[in-house]
């Protein structure tokens, strides 16, 4: 072969690998604007809690102005519920202000899931796991009271007779602390048709339990050395079987615990079973009722999750421990947002059990919504 055609050969070749680079370049670059309408921006898709937690047939979202959206498959609200990633995982984002409509008969709002069926304790083999980390809690609050700058992340609710809680837990943190508490409550299945004489009782899981508080409006109980700070994740496990319900509690770094508390046979059926914690939150303002023996035998319970915010601006004269006097803008929920007062819990996996006797749940919504 002469040097004319060698040199045509090469030029051809040349030519033919840059028609090929050339074309897998422009078929790579269709592929990655395949998520454009024509503009030369890119769509950036959507991704909604469902995708991150497959699981919301089986509840319905209540929101923080107190409406019911139902299930919340393919469903957003920037207020209130939506989804972000922290560079490492997706979160669903639960968000309630200190103000503002609530759900029910509650003084407090809540970005929070329901179980859309019941279960009842003594026939029950039930479940709810999840991992999370609480992001927010009010910045404002009088220290005082018991519930300031608290938010519950779970609970397990009675949707009969008084319809009150066997379970909540509550992660609680003082403005200015590093870290702050996680701890759960009974509250009793109170004797009677007078629900007023209720109360609950605290367990401490890390850090301190409920009735650690402020000596002032403005002046708060040392730091939990065992603490968990915000931004920190922990798990948690709820299992109730044949009326017993188990709770474990993880988060790296820490120790694990584990807890049993019957919810079939009380221990607070006379006034001699109330407990010292008891008698210094609760009985000072009339809230010093007994349990039913059977507690909640018979009651329909179900399951809850996410940010019931316990921070609130109603007036501590009201309830010492109830009641937060925190700032609300008057419900104004950008003000609120704007300056901390607010509680904000992001999950990163949750899972349900669900009994083959749980039964629908629809009277409860049909009450309260």
């Amino acid at each position: 072969m002469n040097k004319k055609n060698i040199t045509s050969l090469a030029t051809f070749l040349v030519v033919g690998l840059i028609l090929i680079l050339n074309s897998c370049k422009n078929e790579n670059k269709e592929k990655n604007n395949s998520n454009t309408l024509g503009t030369g921006k890119e769509v950036v898709k959507t991704v909604y809690a469902s995708d991150v937690i497959p699981f919301f047939d089986d509840w319905k979202l209540i929101l923080g102005d107190g409406s019911n959206v139902g299930h919340a498959n393919n469903f957003e609200n920037k207020d209130f519920f939506y989804t972000t990633n922290d560079g490492n995982s997706d979160w669903i984002v639960f968000k309630a202000p200190n103000g503002g409509d609530t759900h029910g008969t509650s003084n407090n709002t809540r970005t929070e899931l329901a179980q859309v069926k019941k279960w009842y304790p003594k026939t029950a083999n039930d479940k709810l796991t999840a991992t999370l980390k609480v992001m927010n809690v009010s910045a404002t609050g009088d220290a005082r009271v018991a519930a300031t700058h608290a938010v519950v992340v779970g609970q397990i609710h009675s949707a009969d007779a008084h319809e009150n809680e066997p379970l909540k837990i509550f992660y609680k943190k003082f403005p200015g602390h590093t870290k702050g508490s996680v701890f759960w409550h009974y509250e009793i299945n109170t004797a009677g048709d007078d629900n007023s004489k209720r109360w609950d009782y605290s367990t401490a899981v890390w850090g301190n339990d409920f009735s650690v508080v402020g000596t002032n409006a403005n002046t708060y109980p040392e730091e939990p050395k065992d603490g968990i700070a915000l931004g920190e994740e922990f798990s948690y496990k709820i299992e109730v079987a044949d009326g017993i319900m188990n709770l474990t509690f993880t988060s790296k770094g820490h120790e694990t615990k584990t807890f049993t508390k019957n919810l079939i046979e009380s221990e607070y059926t006379t006034t001699a079973d109330i407990p010292g914690q008891t008698q210094k939150l609760f009985v000072p303002i009339g809230q010093d009722g007994v349990e039913r023996k059977n507690a909640y035998t018979g009651e329909g319970c179900f399951f809850k999750l996410g940010a019931y915010n316990q921070t609130n601006g109603k007036s501590p004269d009201v309830n010492k421990n109830w009641c937060s006097g925190a700032e609300t803008h008057g419900g104004d929920i950008k003000k609120q947002y704007s300056d901390g007062n607010y509680a904000e819990v992001w999950f990163k996996t949750a899972s349900i059990t669900v009994s083959d006797d749980a039964v629908s749940n629809e009277g409860y919504f049909t009450k309260n919504d």
